[in-house]
């Protein structure tokens, strides 16, 4: 008897990469020489720190500044960089680095990766992708450096390089010290140059070059440059923009009379420390504030922040910008009682609906078990721990310090939730359905039902 061969999709080779990668990491962490102490770290604490890296979350058991040793901080920055990129993207720059030749499967591979329509080009995409990653970069850690290096001498070329690769992959880890970013709540460098990397993570590489496109072409065609963008980039930086302002105005009427975050600023730091919090919610994680200091309103508002997180092909979390503003027009065409969903005079087709649907339930989902689960293991406050599974889910990495005081359960109950809300909830339906249903050609009846 022939034994069936067993094939792997791109959606299960993207969970096994990850998975791999995590473990490998764990494994490091776990060594006596990446801690702090010599002596080694629980293997929990090493996955669970592992897990937050490669999926760029930034919730931590220990403030990894003193937690970790040096050779620990480069192995997290490794794994920030690789979770970042994604592990299939890492290995195909390698692969075109030693300019070793793709074969198909290998571009279908990277197409699903970044989650482009076509193959067409991919190579090209992926040098776009890892040369426009590492120049910003570059260029934020010598911006950095004007802030760090005064203060911290030699060693803050160091903390420059690792923070502007983990601001740029939205991962939120920093080794500048134990509150994140809280000492710099009044320093427009520090903010703003932090703002700066992760909105261009997270707005997406496909806007990126759609971007520089439309101005290499204004010479040669007249017009508004807004509307010879692709409807996906249009959607992309309308609602990213649209986030930033309405976060921007809640933080700053909910938190300007609270001693605790914002009270004691002038008003224009008052404003600077709005902004950022509204940019940081979009899955990058820093604090330039206590979390747990906020007001109801406010960490409500970054709850909703931060599950809708960025936009899709970048260092982002969340269920994605364009996912979000498919729902909402699904949602006001149905109250228009219209066929059709449209947004920026473009139809939009039902598998984009489809799929928005289904990344929005199954990320609902996750965080409902997560946050069961974690309720039944540790005592906290609903809201804190609402906030802390959203955070793990979107891979933001803000905390109201439920995290710290996690047991083992409470850790690898988050620990699952980074790495599901990380591959993708539409990968992960993919992945679990190994039998693909076959097409019915004769279609079953149609019943109407009461609905809401």
């Amino acid at each position: 008897m022939r034994r069936k061969r067993l094939r792997f999709t791109t959606t299960h080779l993207i969970l096994i990469s990850f998975l791999a990668a995590i473990l490998v990491g764990a494994g490091l962490l776990a060594l006596p020489v990446s801690s702090a102490s010599g002596k080694g770290i629980p293997f929990a604490d090493a996955l669970f720190t592992a897990a937050t890296s490669t999926c760029v979350t930034g919730l931590v058991v220990a403030p990894t500044v003193s937690y970790f040793s040096t050779f620990g901080h480069v192995v997290i920055l490794f794994l920030i960089q690789i979770g970042g990129l994604g592990i299939i993207t890492v290995i195909a720059g390698i692969t075109v680095a030693i300019h070793r030749k793709m074969g198909l499967s290998d571009r279908a591979l990277l197409q699903d990766a970044f989650n482009l329509s076509s193959a067409n080009g991919v190579v090209l995409f992926l040098r776009r992708v890892l040369k426009g990653t590492f120049l910003v970069e570059g260029v934020g850690a010598l911006l950095y450096c004007a802030a760090f290096v005064p203060q911290f001498g030699a060693r803050g070329v160091w903390i420059s390089v690792f923070t502007s690769v983990s601001a740029f992959c939205n991962a939120g880890i920093d080794i500048i010290g134990e509150d994140s970013l809280c000492g710099y709540a009044g320093n427009p460098l520090v903010l703003l140059v932090t703002s700066a990397l992760i909105i261009l993570g997270g707005i997406g590489y496909i806007v990126w070059w759609d971007i520089i496109r439309v101005f290499k072409e204004r010479k040669r065609k007249k017009g508004c440059l807004f509307r010879r963008l692709s409807l996906h980039s249009k959607i992309a930086l309308t609602s990213s923009a649209f986030l930033l302002v309405l976060g921007t105005a809640l933080f700053y009427a909910f938190e300007s009379g609270n001693a605790d975050t914002l009270g004691t600023l002038p008003f224009g730091k008052k404003l600077l420390g709005a902004f950022f919090q509204s940019v940081t919610t979009r899955t990058a994680g820093f604090a330039a504030v206590p979390q747990e200091k906020l007001t109801n309103p406010s960490a409500i508002v970054s709850l909703l922040l931060m599950f809708i997180g960025g936009s899709p092909v970048g260092t982002a979390g969340g269920i994605k910008t364009v996912t979000f503003t498919v729902l909402a027009a699904t949602a006001l065409s149905a109250v228009k009682n219209k066929n059709d969903v449209s947004v920026f005079g473009r139809t939009l087709s039902m598998a984009a609906t489809r799929k928005a649907l289904a990344v929005c339930f199954t990320s609902f989902t996750i965080v409902f078990v997560s946050t069961l689960l974690l309720s039944a293991v540790c005592e906290a406050h609903f809201l804190d721990l609402l906030y802390e599974t959203v955070s793990a889910c979107a891979t933001v990495g803000l905390s109201r310090g439920v995290t710290t005081a996690l047991d083992t359960a409470g850790k690898l109950i988050l620990t699952a939730t980074m790495y599901f809300g990380r591959v993708g909830p539409i990968s992960l339906a993919i992945a679990f359905n190994l039998k693909r249903e076959s097409q019915n050609i004769i279609k079953t009846p149609i019943e109407e039902i009461s609905v809401g």
